[in-house]
This record gives structure tokens, sequence and C-alpha cells, in this order.
């Protein structure tokens, strides 16, 4: 077969390679606008972050405190983005319990594809302004505070997380609290109620084999006030040292708590993490890297279809002895060194 000529082949070459430089020119550029339609289509989804108590300018993954800031790694972990395919929008009572019907309904009125909050009373008056909005809340024991009735298949917009283990967490802790403190005797339960009877049978027959009284002060709403008055109470009533329940009014005003128990000089064993980093003394708290995770899985869930009310509530399954023993030398007491060496954290 004979060769065709040069410059015949050269003119063939030059408009063969003119195409292929259209043709790849196309791809390259449909490939390169290919991931700008994709965002473009992309829904953006709206979660709204309220906190009964901490700032909002605290509520990132920067700047917030430990849970916080695992709760929008595991988000982002997920695939869930800020400023990519997520938009979060933070609230804050900052502690005042009166602002919760104002801050519920703003947050109802914007629509977000799922709220994410912090604090029973919360959930509750969440639950009661919305049936069609899910919810994503970490609170106390949500079949007691009768949010749901089934922890496996709670039902309705509501889902989350449970920082609660029963009633033998809170023996456990009267037990360190004891060890930490062997003279104590008389012991001060601050309370917000809603123990039945068996939760507090069980609680006095731990109280007794540990050889101590227990005195319960019930605060229905936790204040300046209230609190003030308690803690005169208690030590008008020499009180040893006391223990405080998971109540989200005490998280709240947990600044106030530490303080008052620092200068009336009372020990005090805590059920979270943010008592010790505020300065209190010891906490046995719910591992809240755990319960973050989960709680980042619940929203991925819901965002991607999935009806809250068929996500289970989680327990907590981890806890975490956290001592600090520059409370314990400004107060004037010394933590056994065997209840020490046993913590999982110690601030020095």
């Amino acid at each position: 077969m004979a060769r065709p000529q040069c410059s015949m082949a050269y003119g063939a070459d030059v408009e063969g390679a003119m195409r292929r430089r259209e043709f790849l020119g196309g791809l390259v550029g449909g490939a390169a606008l290919m991931p700008l339609v994709a965002n473009a289509q992309q829904k953006v989804r709206r979660l709204a972050f309220v906190h009964s108590g901490i700032p909002v300018d605290r509520l990132t993954e920067n700047g917030g405190p430990f849970w916080v800031r695992r709760f929008h790694e595991a988000l982002r972990a997920l695939g869930e983005v800020e400023g990519h395919n997520l938009a979060i929008e933070r609230y804050s009572a900052e502690g005042h319990s009166e602002r919760f019907a104002a801050l519920v309904g703003e947050v109802v009125g914007r629509k977000p594809d799922v709220i994410v909050t912090n604090f029973t009373d919360l959930a509750r008056a969440f639950m009661a302004a919305t049936t069609t909005i899910p919810i994503a809340a970490i609170v106390g024991d949500p079949i007691a505070a009768g949010l749901v009735t089934n922890l496996a298949r709670p039902g309705g917009n509501l889902t989350g997380v449970s920082i609660n283990a029963g009633i033998e967490i809170d023996g456990k802790r009267l037990q360190i609290l004891k060890e930490a403190m062997p003279s104590a005797a008389r012991i001060g339960q601050l309370a917000s109620g809603g123990w039945d009877d068996g939760n507090r049978a069980r609680f006095a027959e731990v109280a007794r084999l540990l050889q101590v009284s227990v005195t319960r002060v019930i605060l229905p709403v936790v204040n300046d006030d209230q609190l003030e008055r308690a803690f005169s109470d208690m030590v008008q009533q020499k009180i040893d040292a006391a223990i405080i329940d998971e109540g989200g009014g005490y998280l709240a005003q947990r600044a106030a708590v530490v303080r008052l128990a620092g200068r009336h000089r009372l020990p005090i064993i805590y059920p979270y993490r943010d008592y010790v980093e505020e300065g209190g003394l010891i906490a046995l708290a719910p591992e809240v890297g755990e319960l973050s995770e989960r709680m980042a899985g619940d929203v991925h869930q819901i965002l991607s279809g999935t009806n809250p009310g068929e996500i289970p509530f989680f327990q907590p399954s981890k806890f975490r002895l956290i001592i600090n023993l520059q409370t314990a030398r400004a107060m004037g007491f010394e933590i056994p060194a065997t209840l020490v060496a046993r913590a999982d954290e110690v601030i020095e």
C-alpha cells in the first residue's frame, strides 16, 4: 500500500490533532465544571444547635468544650461539613431558663432541618412546639422525664443520647465520695426530684451500707437565690459532703454551684466533667466523647432521611473518674492516694 504524501499526512494530522484538542478540552472543561454543578445542585441542610448554658461563640469545633468539639469532628468525619453541605445556626439561653420559650419559638420559626439541644426541659419545649422538625437531644432519663416510652423505638420526632445510667451510678458516686472523705457521716443530696420509690430505696440501701445519712435538698427551680439558700441550709445542718444529681438546671448554674462549694468548703462529687473544669472537686462522669460521636451519628442518619423516632436512644457505657487536686488543696482536703491512683484524670 502506497504511503500518503507528506503534505497530505501533515494536513490530516493537524486537523486530527485540532479535533482531539477540542474534544479533550471539552472533557477537561466539563470535568472542571462538574464539582461546581454538583455543589450548586447539592442542598445545604440547616442544623440548629441550641444550648441551655454555653455561650454561642463556644459552640464551635475550635472554641468549644471537649464534647462540642468532638461532636463537630464526628459530624465532619461522617461527611456533614459546616460551610459545605451543612449550615449550623447557634443559639444559647446562657443559663437562663426564662429565655427557653422565646428561644424555642425563634428556632422553630426558622424551620431548620434538625434541632440539636442539650437539656431535658429544652427538649420537652421543642417537642411541644413542633411535631415535624427532627430533634436530637442530650437528656437525663428520657423515660422518667416523659419524653419517650421506649428507648429502642422512641417514636415521634425525638431521639438522642441519655447521660443517665440508672440508680447504680448514683450509688457508685456516693461510694467514691465516702472514699474521698472517710470521716463524712452526713451527706447532702442536691436533687431535682423525679426519683421513684424504688430508686430512692436502692440509694438509701447504699447509704446504709456506707453508714452515712442522706439529706435531700430539692430545687425544682435552680437559680442564684435558691442555691445560696440550699448551701446555707446544708452548712447549718452540718452536712459533711454532698452529691449533686444530673439535672440540667444545676449544670446550667455550675459556675455558681462550684463557687458556693468553695466558699463553704463543702466537698461535692459531680455527674459531669463540666463541673471539674469550672473548679469542682470530683466527678464520675460519662465519657462525653462517646456520647458526642453517637449524637453526630444520629444527626447524620436524620439528614440522610431516617425518621428520628426509629433511632434508638443511647445510654452511656463508659465513665471517667476525674479529680481536681488544685481544688482539694485550695479547700484544705487531702484526697486518699489510693483514690487518686484510680482516677482516669487528675488535675494538678
